[in-house]
Protein backbone atom coordinates (compact mmCIF):
# COMPACT_ATOMS: atom_id res chain seq x y z
CA UNK A 1 0.00 0.00 0.00
CA UNK A 2 0.91 3.66 -0.59
CA UNK A 3 3.02 5.36 2.41
CA UNK A 4 2.47 8.32 1.73
CA UNK A 5 -0.54 9.28 3.51
CA UNK A 6 -0.71 11.16 6.95
CA UNK A 7 -0.53 8.99 9.92
CA UNK A 8 -2.84 9.74 12.34
CA UNK A 9 -2.24 10.18 16.50
CA UNK A 10 -3.51 6.81 18.36
CA UNK A 11 -6.99 6.63 19.13
CA UNK A 12 -8.94 3.91 21.43
CA UNK A 13 -11.03 1.36 20.07
CA UNK A 14 -13.54 1.70 22.50
CA UNK A 15 -14.78 5.20 20.45
CA UNK A 16 -13.95 3.90 17.20
CA UNK A 17 -17.22 5.11 14.97
CA UNK A 18 -17.42 1.67 13.41
CA UNK A 19 -16.41 -0.71 16.20
CA UNK A 20 -19.78 -2.60 16.33
CA UNK A 21 -19.85 -3.35 12.47
CA UNK A 22 -15.88 -3.59 11.68
CA UNK A 23 -14.16 -6.78 11.49
CA UNK A 24 -13.28 -6.59 15.05
CA UNK A 25 -17.16 -6.10 16.08
CA UNK A 26 -17.51 -9.53 18.19
CA UNK A 27 -13.61 -8.80 19.71
CA UNK A 28 -13.24 -9.35 23.62
CA UNK A 29 -11.53 -6.61 25.27
CA UNK A 30 -8.91 -9.05 25.34
CA UNK A 31 -8.71 -9.12 22.25
CA UNK A 32 -9.18 -5.65 21.43
CA UNK A 33 -5.81 -5.22 23.51
CA UNK A 34 -4.17 -7.49 21.04
CA UNK A 35 -5.43 -5.63 17.87
CA UNK A 36 -4.43 -2.50 19.49
CA UNK A 37 -0.86 -3.03 19.34
CA UNK A 38 -1.32 -3.63 15.96
CA UNK A 39 -2.97 -1.36 14.51
CA UNK A 40 -2.21 1.96 12.94
CA UNK A 41 -4.35 5.05 11.72
CA UNK A 42 -3.14 6.99 8.34
CA UNK A 43 -5.40 8.98 6.34
CA UNK A 44 -5.30 9.52 1.99
CA UNK A 45 -6.78 12.58 0.54
CA UNK A 46 -9.30 11.98 -2.27
CA UNK A 47 -8.03 11.11 -4.86
CA UNK A 48 -5.05 9.56 -3.66
CA UNK A 49 -4.06 5.59 -4.68
CA UNK A 50 -4.00 3.50 -1.53
CA UNK A 51 -2.95 0.81 -3.38
CA UNK A 52 -2.52 -0.78 -7.23
CA UNK A 53 -3.23 -3.58 -8.68
CA UNK A 54 -0.42 -6.54 -8.27
CA UNK A 55 1.10 -4.59 -5.33
CA UNK A 56 2.45 -6.57 -2.81
CA UNK A 57 -0.06 -6.26 0.31
CA UNK A 58 1.65 -5.08 3.52
CA UNK A 59 -1.18 -4.15 5.44
CA UNK A 60 -5.19 -5.19 5.67
CA UNK A 61 -7.71 -3.16 7.68
CA UNK A 62 -10.85 -0.83 7.83
CA UNK A 63 -12.21 2.01 6.41
CA UNK A 64 -13.15 3.97 9.08
CA UNK A 65 -13.95 7.24 7.59
CA UNK A 66 -14.49 8.30 3.99
CA UNK A 67 -15.45 6.05 0.76
CA UNK A 68 -12.85 4.19 -1.38
CA UNK A 69 -13.31 2.98 -4.81
CA UNK A 70 -12.30 -0.51 -6.54
CA UNK A 71 -11.69 -0.43 -9.90
CA UNK A 72 -9.89 -2.66 -12.32
CA UNK A 73 -7.80 -1.41 -15.58
CA UNK A 74 -8.34 -3.23 -18.73
CA UNK A 75 -4.72 -3.79 -21.08
CA UNK A 76 -6.03 -1.19 -23.51
CA UNK A 77 -6.50 1.15 -20.41
CA UNK A 78 -10.19 1.51 -20.17
CA UNK A 79 -10.82 1.62 -16.29
CA UNK A 80 -14.28 0.25 -14.44
CA UNK A 81 -15.21 0.94 -11.74
CA UNK A 82 -16.21 -2.75 -9.64
CA UNK A 83 -17.13 -2.04 -6.36
CA UNK A 84 -17.29 1.02 -3.19
CA UNK A 85 -15.78 0.87 0.03
CA UNK A 86 -17.50 2.22 3.16
CA UNK A 87 -17.21 2.51 6.79
CA UNK A 88 -16.15 -0.81 8.24
CA UNK A 89 -15.28 -2.31 4.94
CA UNK A 90 -11.72 -4.45 4.75
CA UNK A 91 -9.54 -3.75 2.64
CA UNK A 92 -6.43 -6.11 1.47
CA UNK A 93 -7.02 -10.04 1.50
CA UNK A 94 -5.71 -11.74 4.28
CA UNK A 95 -3.16 -14.56 2.79
CA UNK A 96 -3.32 -13.26 -0.48
CA UNK A 97 -0.11 -12.05 -1.66
CA UNK A 98 -0.81 -8.73 -3.78
CA UNK A 99 -4.06 -6.94 -4.10
CA UNK A 100 -6.44 -7.98 -6.87
CA UNK A 101 -7.75 -4.36 -7.69
CA UNK A 102 -6.87 -0.77 -7.74
CA UNK A 103 -8.00 0.99 -4.41
CA UNK A 104 -8.60 5.10 -4.45
CA UNK A 105 -10.04 7.33 -2.29
CA UNK A 106 -13.02 8.72 -3.66
CA UNK A 107 -13.05 11.09 -0.50
CA UNK A 108 -10.90 11.38 2.22
CA UNK A 109 -10.51 8.19 3.62
CA UNK A 110 -8.89 7.00 7.22
CA UNK A 111 -8.21 3.24 7.42
CA UNK A 112 -7.18 1.38 10.62
CA UNK A 113 -4.25 -0.50 9.33
CA UNK A 114 -2.92 -3.89 10.52
CA UNK A 115 0.25 -5.19 9.56
CA UNK A 116 -0.69 -8.52 7.40
CA UNK A 117 1.45 -10.83 8.85
CA UNK A 118 0.66 -10.32 12.40
CA UNK A 119 -2.67 -10.20 11.43
CA UNK A 120 -2.95 -13.80 9.66
CA UNK A 121 -1.23 -14.87 12.97
CA UNK A 122 -4.00 -13.24 14.70
CA UNK A 123 -7.17 -14.72 12.45
CA UNK A 124 -5.49 -18.11 13.46
CA UNK A 125 -5.70 -17.59 17.45
CA UNK A 126 -8.85 -15.65 17.37
CA UNK A 127 -12.39 -17.47 16.49
CA UNK A 128 -14.33 -14.30 16.85
CA UNK A 129 -11.98 -12.09 14.11
CA UNK A 130 -12.19 -15.40 11.50
CA UNK A 131 -15.94 -16.10 11.98
CA UNK A 132 -16.73 -12.02 11.53
CA UNK A 133 -14.43 -11.97 8.72
CA UNK A 134 -16.06 -14.92 7.19
CA UNK A 135 -19.54 -13.01 7.74
CA UNK A 136 -17.92 -9.74 5.96
CA UNK A 137 -16.66 -11.98 2.98
CA UNK A 138 -20.26 -13.47 2.37
CA UNK A 139 -21.72 -10.39 2.66
CA UNK A 140 -19.77 -8.96 -0.20
CA UNK A 141 -20.25 -12.17 -2.33
CA UNK A 142 -24.21 -11.04 -1.53
CA UNK A 143 -23.69 -7.50 -2.48
CA UNK A 144 -21.67 -8.80 -5.52
CA UNK A 145 -24.92 -10.72 -6.98
CA UNK A 146 -26.77 -7.78 -6.38
CA UNK A 147 -25.08 -5.47 -8.00
CA UNK A 148 -24.69 -8.10 -11.15
CA UNK A 149 -28.49 -7.73 -10.65
CA UNK A 150 -28.51 -3.60 -10.59
CA UNK A 151 -25.94 -3.28 -13.73
CA UNK A 152 -27.17 -6.24 -16.42
CA UNK A 153 -31.26 -5.24 -16.01
CA UNK A 154 -32.44 -2.72 -13.70
CA UNK A 155 -33.31 0.65 -15.56
CA UNK A 156 -31.59 4.31 -14.96
CA UNK A 157 -34.20 4.98 -12.32
CA UNK A 158 -34.07 1.93 -10.44
CA UNK A 159 -30.11 1.90 -10.17
CA UNK A 160 -30.23 5.27 -8.98
CA UNK A 161 -33.10 4.35 -6.45
CA UNK A 162 -31.10 1.48 -5.45
CA UNK A 163 -27.74 3.26 -4.92
CA UNK A 164 -28.82 5.15 -2.51
CA UNK A 165 -31.14 2.94 -1.07
CA UNK A 166 -27.72 0.79 -0.27
CA UNK A 167 -26.32 3.94 0.85
CA UNK A 168 -29.27 5.03 3.67
CA UNK A 169 -28.80 0.95 4.68
CA UNK A 170 -25.19 1.47 5.39
CA UNK A 171 -25.83 5.15 7.07
CA UNK A 172 -28.38 3.99 9.69
CA UNK A 173 -26.06 0.48 10.52
CA UNK A 174 -23.45 2.39 11.38
CA UNK A 175 -25.50 4.73 13.84
CA UNK A 176 -27.48 1.57 14.97
CA UNK A 177 -30.52 2.81 13.67
CA UNK A 178 -33.17 1.42 11.53
CA UNK A 179 -33.85 2.04 7.34
CA UNK A 180 -37.74 2.73 8.30
CA UNK A 181 -38.86 6.35 7.90
CA UNK A 182 -36.81 9.71 7.01
CA UNK A 183 -33.39 8.86 6.37
CA UNK A 184 -30.27 11.61 5.89
CA UNK A 185 -26.70 11.05 4.34
CA UNK A 186 -24.12 12.30 3.01
CA UNK A 187 -23.92 11.22 -0.86
CA UNK A 188 -19.80 10.04 -1.28
CA UNK A 189 -19.46 10.56 -4.70
CA UNK A 190 -19.75 13.19 -7.30
CA UNK A 191 -22.58 12.51 -10.28
CA UNK A 192 -19.82 11.68 -12.65
CA UNK A 193 -18.27 8.87 -10.29
CA UNK A 194 -22.42 7.50 -9.56
CA UNK A 195 -22.27 7.65 -13.37
CA UNK A 196 -19.30 5.83 -13.87
CA UNK A 197 -19.82 3.19 -10.96
CA UNK A 198 -23.63 2.52 -12.28
CA UNK A 199 -22.87 2.74 -15.75
CA UNK A 200 -24.77 5.60 -16.84
CA UNK A 201 -23.88 9.24 -18.36
CA UNK A 202 -23.77 12.04 -16.49
CA UNK A 203 -26.84 13.77 -18.01
CA UNK A 204 -28.91 10.24 -17.24
CA UNK A 205 -27.39 10.78 -13.23
CA UNK A 206 -28.59 13.70 -13.15
CA UNK A 207 -32.17 13.73 -14.57
CA UNK A 208 -33.08 10.84 -12.63
CA UNK A 209 -31.92 12.12 -9.41
CA UNK A 210 -33.95 15.62 -10.39
CA UNK A 211 -36.91 12.80 -11.11
CA UNK A 212 -36.75 11.48 -7.81
CA UNK A 213 -36.33 14.99 -6.10
CA UNK A 214 -39.53 16.06 -8.24
CA UNK A 215 -41.62 12.76 -7.41
CA UNK A 216 -40.45 13.85 -3.40
CA UNK A 217 -38.96 10.42 -2.85
CA UNK A 218 -35.85 12.51 -2.25
CA UNK A 219 -34.72 15.99 -1.06
CA UNK A 220 -31.32 17.42 -2.04
CA UNK A 221 -29.16 20.14 0.14
CA UNK A 222 -26.69 21.17 -2.00
CA UNK A 223 -24.96 18.64 -4.17
CA UNK A 224 -24.00 16.02 -1.55
CA UNK A 225 -26.85 15.90 1.01
CA UNK A 226 -29.40 13.78 1.07
CA UNK A 227 -32.92 13.18 2.65
CA UNK A 228 -35.19 9.86 2.16
CA UNK A 229 -38.61 11.12 3.39
CA UNK A 230 -40.04 7.38 3.61
CA UNK A 231 -37.28 5.10 2.80
CA UNK A 232 -40.25 2.18 1.85
CA UNK A 233 -41.32 4.82 -0.97
CA UNK A 234 -37.59 4.91 -2.76
CA UNK A 235 -37.55 1.13 -1.78
CA UNK A 236 -40.33 0.80 -4.07
CA UNK A 237 -38.42 2.91 -7.44
CA UNK A 238 -35.83 0.07 -6.97
CA UNK A 239 -37.26 -2.77 -8.99
CA UNK A 240 -36.59 -5.16 -6.15
CA UNK A 241 -39.23 -8.09 -5.31
CA UNK A 242 -39.36 -7.03 -1.68
CA UNK A 243 -42.49 -8.69 -0.74
CA UNK A 244 -41.28 -11.97 -2.31
CA UNK A 245 -44.35 -12.58 -4.24
CA UNK A 246 -44.83 -13.05 -7.46
CA UNK A 247 -45.57 -10.30 -9.82
CA UNK A 248 -49.38 -9.31 -10.25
Amino acid sequence: MNTAPKTLAHSDCGDCPIRYRAVCSRCEPDELAVLDQLKTYKTYEAGQMICWAGDQLQFVGSVVDGVAALSQTMEDGRRQMVGLLLPSDFVGRPGRETAPFDVIAATDVTLCLFRKAPFEELINSTPSIATRLLEMTLDELDAAREWMLLLGRKTAREKIASFLAILARRETALSAGQTMGKVEFTLPLSREAMADYLGLTLETVSRQVSALKRAGLIELQGKRKITIPDFASLLNETGDDTDGGMPA
